[in-house]
């Protein structure tokens, strides 16, 4: 094979690094994604902004893969793409029936994680209340014979619109006097109940909530008319808690610094929380708490949103069990009123490469076609008010050695080469290494409990998404990754069940060829040559991570990766060592768990509960078994001759982490 290497990005990629299968076909699954969706006279150059980005793809593949176990086709995985990606961006070119259209600036906005058209409500006839509603009120009226107040709403998706039964705590806004939710102004909703108002007509209408936001405009005379009038006056450090437990009330104006994740209290965990960081204009900073159901309302802001807070309930900080230096927080009361000031994304153009890395098609023909190539050289992707930017939507993969200062929502698909529990950090995290083509880069996990990735070892492809990357004060770039984080997600593609029968996702290799093909994951066809009765070993396992459990002299059992007492969390499984062969050659190799059990076809307690003579004829009927098995580089040192590598266990380099009986 050639040596010959092809720059991308910030780094290069050698032509083994190309020929992944898998590689090739998320690239090309993108590419007919981008030309499919793309509108009827858009220029071939503009053709990659109208596709899904290369980690959306990715990840979208790796979880049809986790529910179709035994394996993937081209069509499955494509029908999944296409239509996933259709629901994604539906009512995108609908006619709008609405004449309140969403302007040039406010389509800058963030869109909200959870956000449905009011067209989808229509068509599914159902609404979860976890659901967000972006809306416009096109009338605001009462029902006839009835002081029920009614919103009719639309939003800039459909082409449907829908009533709302006004909650009565925002009558007030309705007043003729002093009418805020009228035709025209925009609002959040959240927490919405559906109710179906004749039987079968499909006439549908949102019961009361009270998770409704207020937007406002400081461009409009108007809103800043009542940003000064109302929340001018009072900040945080004027606040008191004795004043506001005589009934005194405040307005305040702030910024979204953060947004907490989800929090369990009370004696069982049954009482939600979550808690909002505001700063306000002088610099000062409380908390804003959200307890149970309220926690929805939380999806309706985003970090650097201005919040405007009408009559909040101010509460005592240690009485909240809120961890701050302030001797108070905030809560949303029955009478609080939130107005938001969205945060506007700027944008900034990012490098794309041109994407003719590819020489060979992935997959049929038929499916794909390579005689197009993009010409995009760059998109304009968002920025947070801190100035990174926001890769979930790049459309092309990033290597190690594109990351740099203020990034956010990378992804990366790389070889895990060292992971380890940081012991003298309080919190839950682990450094781990990962090596692509172009370079290592040190990522540190930050889980919320404890470890909740798996069994994850040296030698293992991963792909991971929401990364976050920055410079430390000296120089140095920090790639952190939060398990709390929207976004987040590890996939072990080497241990996928799937991966060994989806033909379309690798190709078979030869054991002979294992050392010169660099360090991914292997799949192979293979049978057991030998496997000897002292190479197969009864170990304790830590069900969390898979890896062994150690005793310690004055204590419980000790997880090995975790480092923590793992009592009650142990299983009972084999460590396996033994020679596999094909048609090229041999290899040594081991496998522990679940995938030693898959190997051996039988269960630890089956095996260790038969006499010595018999185990050594069981594994003498293994003999010549064919097996698809997924080989990964253990990371142990390496020998020229087989019989080298039948010492020790830490001497294996080869890992078996998946198996499948061949029948």
């Amino acid at each position: 094979m050639s040596s010959s290497h092809l720059a991308i990005g910030g780094g290069i990629v050698s032509e083994e690094e190309e020929e992944e299968e898998i590689m090739r076909f998320v690239d090309s699954a993108r590419r007919t994604l981008a030309e499919e969706f793309r509108p009827e006279g858009a220029d071939d150059s503009e053709t990659e902004s109208f596709g899904p980005s290369w980690g959306w793809v990715f990840f979208r593949i790796l979880k049809t893969c986790v529910a179709y176990s035994s394996g993937v086709t081209p069509g499955i995985l494509l029908s999944d793409l296409f239509l996933a990606w259709n629901e994604q961006n539906k009512g995108r070119d609908l006619t709008k029936a609405l004449e309140f259209k969403i302007d040039k600036k406010k389509q800058n906005r963030a869109r909200l994680p959870r956000t449905i058209t009011i067209d989808t409500i229509y068509e599914k006839n159902f609404l979860s209340l976890e659901s967000t509603l972006e809306v416009v009120v096109v009338e605001a009226f009462l029902l006839p014979g009835t002081n029920i107040h009614m919103l009719r709403l639309g939003d800039a998706w459909s082409s449907n619109t829908i009533e709302l039964y006004l909650h009565h705590k925002f009558y007030d806004l309705v007043d003729p006097m002093n009418s805020l939710l009228k035709k025209g102004r925009e609002i959040y909703l959240t927490g919405c109940h559906l109710r179906n108002t004749r039987q079968g007509s499909g006439h549908l209408r949102l019961l009361p909530t009270e998770y409704l936001v207020i937007i406002l405009d400081e461009d409009q005379d108007e809103d800043a008319l009542i940003l000064g009038a109302q929340f001018c006056n009072d900040s945080f450090c004027s606040l008191s808690y004795d004043a506001a437990m005589h009934g005194t009330m405040y307005s305040l104006y702030a910024r979204i610094e953060a947004i907490g994740p989800l929090e369990s209290h009370g004696k069982f965990g049954g009482l939600k929380r979550r808690q909002i960081t505001l700063v306000d204009n002088e610099g000062y900073e409380l908390k804003f708490l959200l307890w149970g159901e309220q926690i929805v309302l939380a999806d309706l802001f985003s970090v650097g949103s201005m919040l405007a807070l009408d009559r909040p309930f101010v509460a005592n900080a240690l009485e909240s069990n809120v961890e701050t230096t302030a001797e108070i927080c905030l809560e949303y009361g029955s009478a609080t009123h939130l107005y938001l000031f969205p945060f506007l994304q700027h944008e900034e153009q990012v490098v794309v490469p041109t994407q003719n890395r590819f020489k060979e098609a992935s997959v049929s023909d038929t499916l794909f076609d390579h005689s197009q190539e993009f010409k995009v050289t760059q998109v304009t992707l968002p920025c947070d008010f801190q100035g990174s930017i926001d890769f979930s939507s790049y459309p092309s993969r990033l290597f190690v050695a594109d990351l740099g200062d203020k990034m956010n929502h990378v992804c990366l698909y790389g070889v895990v080469k060292s992971i380890r529990r940081e012991i003298d950090n309080p919190s839950i995290t682990f450094s781990m290494t990962i090596e692509d083509a172009t370079g290592r880069v040190v990522v540190k996990l930050h889980f919320l409990r404890s470890w909740s990735l798996g069994k994850l070892s040296h030698g293992h492809t991963i792909f991971i998404s929401g990364l976050t990357c920055s410079m430390s004060p000296k120089k140095s770039l920090e790639v952190l990754w939060f398990e709390k984080d929207t976004g987040t997600s590890l996939v072990n593609i080497s241990c996928l069940p799937a991966l060994l029968n989806s033909t379309c996702l690798h190709k078979l290799s030869r054991l002979s060829e294992l050392q010169y093909q660099g360090s991914a994951t292997h799949i192979c066809s293979i049978w057991v040559e030998q496997i000897e009765t002292h190479h197969v070993k009864s170990k304790l396992l830590h069900s969390l991570c898979g890896q062994y459990v150690c005793s310690t002299p004055s204590g419980p059992s000790q997880c090995s990766f975790c480092l923590c007492a793992c009592e009650g969390e142990t299983l009972h499984a084999f460590h396996v060592s033994g020679i596999l062969a094909d048609d090229s050659g041999k290899i040594f190799a081991q496998c522990s768990g679940r995938t030693a059990t898959e190997l051996l076809q039988i269960s630890p307690d089956e095996f260790f509960g038969l006499p010595e003579d018999e185990q050594i004829m069981y594994l003498y009927s293994l003999q010549n078994e064919k097996f698809m098995v997924a080989i990964v580089e253990h990371g142990r040192p390496s020998f020229d001759r087989l019989e080298d590598n039948l010492g020790p266990e830490d001497d294996v380099r080869w890992e078996i982490v998946r198996a499948l009986k061949c029948d």
